[in-house]
């Protein structure tokens, strides 16, 4: 009767250490709300997989990172992005790239977060200042100088941005730990989202005065 007692309280033991290591996989958007009827439902990363065996090397394959973009935007830089949107094939996969081009002289890549994937990239041309805020209470800049063949990485989710100080433009290739990384540029976000965020709250959230958070919501 002892031996089945221990046994069972064994068994017991097993079942809920097996729960303790079992997780949710990563997720692919922003949120998933969950929901009871199957037919108001959405796949969780929004694809659906081919049959195997009609899958062609086109579903693998992307051509054009070679090709610069047009840097005269308002921040002087723009980025060629190689994810699950551009290559079917990345679905599930984890992993995509980018391809960032920076104008002379004030090229920027804003402080932004990928908040579903580590980062790391490396210069292929030019001269960049890059850094990633570390998260709170510290909130330590930890930022380097890169010139071309050096390699940094940004850590999930935590602020970062690139700056091309030299003279001549830049360009590096970032690599990211999903197939659909997701962005967020803070700016962006904060003075530029839909609907506006009141502007007492970024007032006192920024110390600015409200006509400033008026100001640079309308730029946005």
């Amino acid at each position: 009767m002892e031996g089945f007692h221990f046994l069972q309280a064994l068994f017991i033991l097993a079942l809920a250490s097996s729960l303790a290591y079992a997780f949710d996989p990563s997720p692919l958007q922003d949120f998933c709300v969950a929901i009871n009827d199957p037919n108001d439902a959405v796949f969780v990363n929004g694809k659906v997989c081919k049959d195997a065996k009609l899958a062609t090397a086109d579903d693998f394959f992307f051509s054009g990172l070679n090709i610069g973009k047009i840097t005269s935007n308002s921040v002087g830089s723009s980025v060629t992005p190689v994810n699950v949107a551009q290559i079917s094939g990345l679905n599930t996969l984890g992993i995509s790239l980018a391809r960032i081009d920076y104008a002379a002289n004030g090229g920027l890549n804003p402080p932004h977060t990928h908040p579903r994937a580590t980062e790391i990239l490396v210069v292929l041309e030019g001269t960049l200042y890059v850094g990633f805020v570390t998260s709170n209470p510290d909130n330590r800049l930890i930022a380097k100088v890169l010139n071309k063949g050096d390699v940094f990485v940004f850590p999930v989710g935590l602020v970062h941005f690139q700056f091309n100080p030299g003279k001549s433009k830049a360009v590096a290739i970032a690599a990211l730990s999903s197939q659909d990384p997701g962005v967020i540029t803070i700016a962006n976000a904060v003075f530029g989202s839909d609907p506006s965020i009141n502007p007492d709250v970024l007032s006192k959230a920024f110390k600015l005065d409200k006509s400033m958070v008026k100001s640079l919501q309308s730029k946005f």
